[in-house]
């Protein structure tokens, strides 16, 4: 097939890319003017790179005409300063990704796999693990708008018979993860400890988030594109919770040293505890994380270290 990954030169996407190609299939990549390709493409390879504007109907047609399927990894905001410009959010990202959608249908796209957020569309859980049938309540305009886009898919689904699923992906880490804005604790931790600097925490370290690998993550996507009908919303992640004092001290395990803590005022928006059940995807999807949480960590570390020394 010919695939489309918006954003597919970031974290996820580049690894997405990489396994699609490995598969056969044709991948276009679009990414915003000035972003470079991750790495260098085989003459073997078929991928097109191609750089426009989110908001632009013009680039956003141009990217989705002759695909089958279109992954949409595109997010303009964070959860952490999504609620500085709720309205910004909602332009850029809602407004956005009905363009796009709109595009999808009439160049008889054949389905879109969305990238949601299962750490924030639910709020203040109720309960733990979340399945998918729990309330949605976000704290911040990030999970609204993730969770309006849901909504949207679910419509132009209705109206135009336009297949889709939504991988509500919980706290994803490994290589390749961008600490300049600070995608995750792993990364951000993992960068500041090697560096020798102190790692700042918001609250006690008792927040708890359940973080699944980059590679058990592009499996989920690969599972959702060959995925039909019902059920189209999917929790991934690891199923386990961790807290940050305990990511904390397997980092300092595998480091052989301890690291240096600060920690500060809680944040308002920090859920105290999210871990996801994932039973759906496990028998819905036949997708199960594959990669230990210390393993990940390791070949994470591993990466960030060669990284250091190129």
């Amino acid at each position: 097939m010919r695939c489309l990954i918006l954003g597919g030169g970031g974290f996820i996407g580049s690894f997405l890319a990489d396994r699609l190609l490995i598969l056969g299939h044709a991948v276009r990549i679009f990414e915003r003017p000035r972003v470079l390709p991750y790495r260098a493409f085989g003459p073997e390879e078929r991928v097109e790179w191609l750089a426009g504007d989110f908001q632009s109907a013009a680039d956003v047609e141009a990217s989705v005409e002759g695909c089958n399927v279109v992954f949409h990894l595109v997010s303009t905001t964070l959860p952490k300063n999504s609620n500085d410009d709720p309205i910004y959010d909602v332009e850029t990202n809602l407004v956005g990704t009905l363009r796009l959608l709109a595009a999808a249908v009439r160049c008889a796209v054949k389905k879109v796999v969305f990238i949601s957020s299962g750490g924030t569309v639910y709020g203040i859980p109720s309960r733990i693990p979340v399945s998918e049938e729990h309330p949605t309540d976000p704290l911040v305009s990030y999970g609204i708008a993730k969770l309006a886009i849901e909504k949207y898919l679910h419509l132009y689904w209705y109206l135009h018979g336009l297949d889709y699923s939504v991988l509500r992906v919980a706290n994803p880490y490994g290589e390749r993860q961008r600490v300049d804005t600070a995608q995750g604790a792993v990364a951000v931790f993992l960068s500041r400890a090697l560096a020798g600097q102190p790692i700042e925490i918001w609250g006690d370290g008792s927040v708890t988030r359940d973080y699944v690998y980059i590679e058990d993550v592009v499996d989920a996507f690969i599972m959702a594109m060959n995925h039909d009908g019902e059920p189209r919303v999917f929790n991934i992640g690891s199923g386990e919770g961790r807290s940050l004092n305990q990511l904390l001290t397997t980092m300092e395990d595998l480091l052989g040293r301890p690291v240096e803590r600060r920690y500060l005022p809680p944040r308002k928006f920090d859920v105290p505890v999210n871990v996801l059940d994932i039973s759906r995807a496990r028998d819905v999807l036949r997708w199960d994380p594959r990669v230990s949480f210390r393993e990940g960590l390791r070949r994470t570390l591993d990466w960030m270290r060669n990284s250091r020394a190129v």
